[in-house]
């Protein structure tokens, strides 16, 4: 049907045109053949079901229904279109045989002329190559890019309507006999091969539709106006039409990419607006570089608006890499894996930037995905290295403790935090993981020359009595005290990381070591004049 439809929409208007033996024998069997396959086409469709307007998934099969929706659609225009109506006015026309036999006479020619008017009501076929069209797309162009369909064919549209303009070009003049101050006249067209008329015509309309000019010569007669403007009307529309879709494609081609040059134009105008440093400006811009490499998501919005199991789904298999690289997940339980990268979020630091200071309240803890960091101690000493694959700052989380050693960032790094509420939200449901974390926390801070008692078992202190977290805490701070005693003021101090004055201040950074009090007293004590 498709490809009989687009041979009809093309040589009807040439025929129509160019062609004065509309009764020779080949273009009756095409005309009758055409008109039959179209009237039968229009049987199928009254037993062709349809998809319900609310609901795509299901079909109309019931002949009433099909019947009644086509009725109210396209039933007339696609009778219209089928019915030959210009033999059927050759055949009731009375005079019909000695017309033909004296072709040449005045009457014939009227009546052929009418005939030929009656045949372009064939090109409302255009209807249905417009429905065709569309229900290929939906079966089988389903996956590609709308956009470009539409673009091929607006494309398509545009040759098309080129080409009815001019085979219309010709049929004017044609139908009024060719006169003098007509196109075809004034270039001498009226004997030539139809191939030399159409294509003068249609250089004569592409012109018009283009808007580059008005052919050879402009329009000597009124008729030749009107239809020089409506060749430019409906070149004007089919130009703006091609221009929106061009640029709606080129848009769509690359959102994301777009929205990243358009987020990077917004900052930079922030930054001359505050008129931040130039090496400030530098750092912001090779961050965004290297945190969107090019495009720009929101994808907390993204998936915020997936299913549970589906965004669990996309987030484990943007972990993968992480997952696979941290030797902590490869043996962990797999719920357990999936409960903690589901409540990550995505960092990126610059070289020299400090990820965790020394001294400050813990809120999250990271996992590397690709990078080098530096454990800093007090005194500047890089104590260890950690590179793909490793966390670190869960031990302020475990101890509620401030931070003991500062991070800094030794090349770019691409982290995964975890805040300590999804931190104790994921271990309170997996204790032994908590064990083994704890266990890590301990090894490293013997490793970095801290206290590695200070690593208790959070749910235990819970479980005690108040007057014996008291106990615990005073006696903690009094054997540290007496520890002071037999050891040289600088050394504790270097022990403790701290430029500290007085015996009260180490003494501070033995109780930040330790779990934080949970009731008011208890910060009242450590406030208070410690004995």
């Amino acid at each position: 049907m498709l490809l009989l439809l687009v041979a009809n929409l093309i040589i009807l208007p040439v025929a129509i045109s160019f062609f004065n033996d509309d009764l020779s024998t080949r273009w009756i069997a095409f005309n009758c053949l055409s008109d039959t396959i179209f009237l039968i086409d229009i049987v199928v469709n009254f037993r062709t079901g349809i998809m319900q307007q609310d609901n795509a998934e299901q079909v109309i099969l019931d002949p009433k229904l099909i019947a009644k929706h086509y009725l109210r659609t396209w039933f007339f225009l696609d009778l219209i279109s089928s019915i030959p109506l210009d033999y059927i006015f050759l055949i009731f026309n009375q005079d019909f045989s000695d017309s033909f036999q004296i072709l040449h006479a005045g009457r014939a020619l009227r009546i052929l002329r009418l005939a030929k008017l009656l045949s372009l009501v064939r090109l409302l076929r255009l209807s249905r190559l417009v429905r065709y069209v569309s229900q290929w797309e939906e079966v089988y162009f389903l996956n590609m890019a709308s956009v470009f369909m539409r673009i091929f064919n607006l494309i398509c549209m545009m040759l098309l309507i080129g080409h009815w303009s001019g085979c219309l070009q010709f049929l004017v003049p044609m139908l009024q006999g060719f006169p003098s101050n007509s196109w075809v006249s004034i270039n001498e067209l009226q004997e030539s091969y139809w191939l030399e008329q159409y294509s003068w015509a249609l250089f004569k309309a592409m012109s018009h539709m283009l808007c580059i000019g008005y052919g050879r010569f402009p329009p000597q007669s009124l008729t030749d106006m009107w239809l020089t403007m409506l060749s430019m009307i409906s070149g004007a529309t089919c130009y703006a039409l091609f221009l929106g879709h061009a640029t709606n494609l080129i848009q769509s081609l690359d959102s994301s990419r777009r929205q990243y040059r358009e987020k990077v134009k917004q900052v930079e105008e922030y930054m001359a607006y505050r008129k931040l440093p130039r090496d400030m400006r530098q750092r912001i811009t090779e961050y965004f570089e290297h945190r969107y490499q090019g495009k720009f998501f929101d994808e907390e919005c993204i998936l915020g608006e997936l299913s549970e199991k589906l965004r669990e789904d996309v987030i484990n298999y943007n972990c993968r890499s992480l997952v696979a690289s941290v030797p902590f997940f490869a043996n962990a339980d797999s719920n357990f894996v999936s409960d903690v990268v589901t409540k990550l979020k995505y960092e990126v630091f610059q070289p020299g930037d400090i990820i965790i200071k020394e001294g400050t309240i813990g809120t999250k803890m990271y996992f590397i995905q690709e990078g080098v960091v530096d454990i800093v101690m007090a005194n500047g000493e890089v104590a260890t290295s950690l590179s793909d694959g490793s966390y670190f700052g869960e031990i302020c989380l475990l101890t509620n403790a401030r931070r003991v050693a500062s991070v800094r960032a030794e090349t770019y790094c691409n982290l995964f935090s975890l805040s300590v509420d999804h931190f104790n939200c994921v271990l309170d449901q997996y204790p032994l993981m908590r064990k083994t974390m704890e266990t890590v926390a301990a090894e490293r801070l013997n490793k970095i020359g801290k206290n590695p008692n200070i690593m208790q078992q959070k749910d235990e202190q819970l479980s005690n009595p108040e007057s014996n977290q008291i106990t615990a805490v005073v006696n903690a701070l009094a054997a540290e005290a007496d520890d002071c005693k037999d050891d040289d003021i600088d050394a504790k101090e270097n022990l403790l990381h701290g430029s500290m004055s007085s015996i009260t201040e180490p003494i501070q950074t033995i109780r930040e070591g330790l779990p934080r009090p949970r009731s008011g007293e208890f910060r009242a004590l450590f406030e208070g004049n410690t004995p």
